[in-house]
């Protein structure tokens, strides 16, 4: 293309000095004068023209560059028939003018100041003996400014006219090769920047490097171009590596999404969806193989009081421990994983035996149940293990999780901190108490339990307070009776969210029983034998009370004997931090588990709760009825209440009332009912 533009450029010029040379020869001089004006226009409207254009640069800002403007307006000495020359700015006012060497004389700055000259019309003109160019200076349509440039014509022609016939023909075959050869020289000086600009394109296009340095010398067009054209070649790169950089976000994005959706960000473990998977896997190419893989479903015991106790940030690093312990044990071919929670599944691959998988669950549960320091704490902790092998569930992945929790389970409700292999006959003969326990975190989320009111009466039968007693309609299981679900949920370790929730159920209705029977009733919520276990029990009661605005006094917690007394530094501790609250306790089914009343002297329990069984006995068995009498005056000298349950006769509430008995419950006085049903 460059070429062909300097072919062009060559041969336009070439052509335009032979025709000049011939309209010369073949014109006579009657014609020589128009000829003369023509060149001189010509002359004058290109070099108006170019420094009208080189003038650009001078006028772009706010205030003209006046030293550039008279640098530029200087070449015009070199004209010798420039009589002057003036520069507008574009609302016509005089900006700089400059006086060429045919000026001889006359007031020049009348001639400057003369308004004519800025109504000058675009283009060339002939005023008298003046040659006149006008040329805006800029594009059409955004105008900078004008120059006007004012030729001498007359004296210019005379000479030529004068000299015309001796040195026509000599000077014009020597301007033609001149011309000539300096408009081809001057062609090759003007494009080699833009040749040397087209060769560095051609570079960058072969290469694609960015970074490229481009230097090119030139006039300030050339420079201003070669500046723009470096300028996108920096902008270019710059774009590359940002996307370069964006790219390789995405990538690291890509990996840790996939990390984040297959494995556990605490333990580093793999996350129960990927886990499936493997095991999918693993038991295909099992079942093709011959195999029998194990699976061991491993639940840490009671980690909800490590978390209540120590914070999440303790349980954290405890489950990071955990894991840490399990994968010494693995081998080559096993798999671990965490489940969720406090929950890890174990995949023993090839062919174990029983006494293999036996003595790996023993030592998974020796390691784990050996004390933890994290952070300056001493923390223990064991754990319940159920294993099954691939062949019992049909090497479906369902059947087999299913197996190990079933047999986990088992050893949950053994006690705990063991282990239990999977059979069938356990599925059928635990199958009842496994569903409870696997479904007790569902009734607590799903709020299956509903909470009935037993009234409490005092001598006058003037309702005084009422028992809270928890029920449980289960989606799948149907109405499951308290004393079986209860003694599951201590055994699985579930009791905690079930009293959560009776608590918390209780604050929620108390307020509506006071407002129906009095701001005095007493609310009373029964406890087991794990509960006083759990140290952060009295904050989490106090944290409800704030909630729900209930008076302390209006609730009291039931403990049984049996449960205070192998508990009973704990139960001590529970005590104190309730009497603090504001809260009363009452000792339920006294008389049934004692072995020493010393105990009733060292604890500050409000009131004594009489066991049904004396009561049922009363005015038929000597012997229960002078308990019964011992134990409402015993709680007289102790400054105690006494409240008998299970009353279901008249005579059974006369008997109790002439005795001393404060408070009563029974059938008699009215059945367990819901709240609605109450008020």
């Amino acid at each position: 293309m460059l070429k062909t533009i300097k072919s062009t450029l060559s041969t336009v010029s070439s052509v335009a000095i032979i025709i000049v040379s011939l309209s010369v020869l073949a014109l006579s001089i009657k014609v020589h004068e128009q000829l003369y004006l023509e060149s001189v226009t010509g002359d004058l409207n290109a070099l108006s023209e170019n420094m009208a254009n080189d003038l650009v640069p001078f006028l772009t800002s706010d205030a003209p560059d006046l030293f550039g403007i008279t640098t530029t307006l200087l070449g015009l000495d070199t004209y010798n028939n420039v009589k002057y020359a003036i520069v507008f700015d574009n609302n016509n006012e005089l900006v700089t003018t400059h006086v060429g060497k045919s000026t001889s004389n006359g007031n020049l700055r009348e001639v400057f100041t003369d308004s004519k000259i800025a109504t000058y019309p675009v283009g060339m003109a002939i005023q008298q003996d003046d040659l006149i160019a006008s040329k805006i200076i800029g594009e059409q349509s955004l105008s900078l400014g004008r120059l006007v440039i004012v030729n001498d014509l007359r004296a210019p022609l005379s000479r030529s006219k004068t000299q015309l016939l001796s040195q026509v023909l000599p000077l014009l075959v020597i301007v033609v090769l001149l011309g000539i050869l300096i408009l081809r020289w001057q062609n090759r000086k003007l494009l080699a920047p833009f040749s040397h600009l087209a060769k560095l394109a051609n570079k960058i296009k072969q290469t694609n490097d960015y970074t490229i340095d481009i230097s090119v010398i030139g006039k300030q067009e050339v420079q201003d171009l070669t500046t723009e054209f470096s300028s996108m070649m920096k902008t270019i790169n710059q774009k590359e590596v940002k996307n370069n950089e964006y790219n390789d976000l995405l990538k690291q994005q890509r990996r840790d999404m996939e990390y984040l959706a297959n494995f556990d960000s605490l333990t580093d473990l793999p996350n129960r969806h990927f886990f499936i998977s493997i095991l999918g896997d693993a038991l295909s190419s099992a079942k093709q193989s011959s195999l029998d893989p194990a699976l061991m479903y491993i639940d840490l015991d009671a980690f909800k009081d490590v978390n209540d106790t120590y914070g999440h940030y303790i349980g954290d690093n405890l489950l990071v421990a955990v894991s840490q312990r399990i994968k010494q044990h693995l081998g080559h071919s096993d798999q671990l994983a965490r489940l969720g929670g406090d929950e890890f599944l174990l995949m023993v691959g090839g062919r174990p035996s029983s006494q293999y998988l036996k003595t790996l669950a023993s030592i998974i549960i020796d390691d784990l149940s050996t004390t933890y320091v994290i952070q300056e704490w001493e923390i223990n902790i064991s754990a319940s293990i159920g294993v099954a092998l691939a062949s019992s569930a049909d090497y479906s992945v369902s059947n087999f999780i299913g197996n190990a929790d079933v047999a986990m389970y088992c050893s949950k409700v053994d006690g705990k901190n063991t282990y239990t292999l999977f059979n069938a006959e356990m599925m059928e003969g635990n199958q009842r108490k496994l569903m409870i326990a696997a479904s007790l975190v569902n009734a607590v989320k799903h709020d299956e339990f509903t909470l009935f009111y037993q009234p409490k009466v005092d001598s006058t039968h003037k309702i005084v307070g009422f028992e809270g007693l928890i029920r449980w309609t289960s989606k799948e299981l149907g109405l499951v009776p308290p004393d079986e679900f209860i003694h599951i949920a201590e055994k699985s370790g579930r009791i905690h969210l079930v009293t959560h929730w009776v608590i918390e159920r209780a604050c929620k209705d108390i307020n509506t029983l006071r407002a129906k029977y009095g701001t005095d009733i007493v609310l009373s919520i029964n406890l087991s034998s794990v509960d006083l276990k759990l140290s952060t029990l009295a904050e989490d009661i106090q944290g409800l009370f704030t909630i729900y605005d209930v008076p302390a006094h209006c609730m009291q917690f039931e403990v049984t004997e049996s449960a205070y007394l192998e508990n009973f530094e704990e139960a001590n501790s529970f005590f104190e931090r309730v009497e603090k609250i504001g809260c009363t306790i009452a000792l339920d089914d006294f008389g049934t588990g004692y072995s020493s009343l010393s105990y009733l002297t060292q604890i500050n329990i409000h009131t004594l709760k009489i066991d049904k069984q004396f009561v049922d006995h009363i005015g038929t068995s000597e012997r229960d009825t002078l308990i019964t009498k011992t134990i409402i005056e015993m709680a007289k000298q102790l400054n105690m209440q006494v409240c008998a349950e299970g009353v279901e006769t008249l005579d059974q509430a006369d008997f109790l009332i002439n005795a001393g008995c404060q408070n009563l419950q029974g059938y008699y006085f009215g059945k367990p009912s819901a709240l609605d049903d109450l008020v």
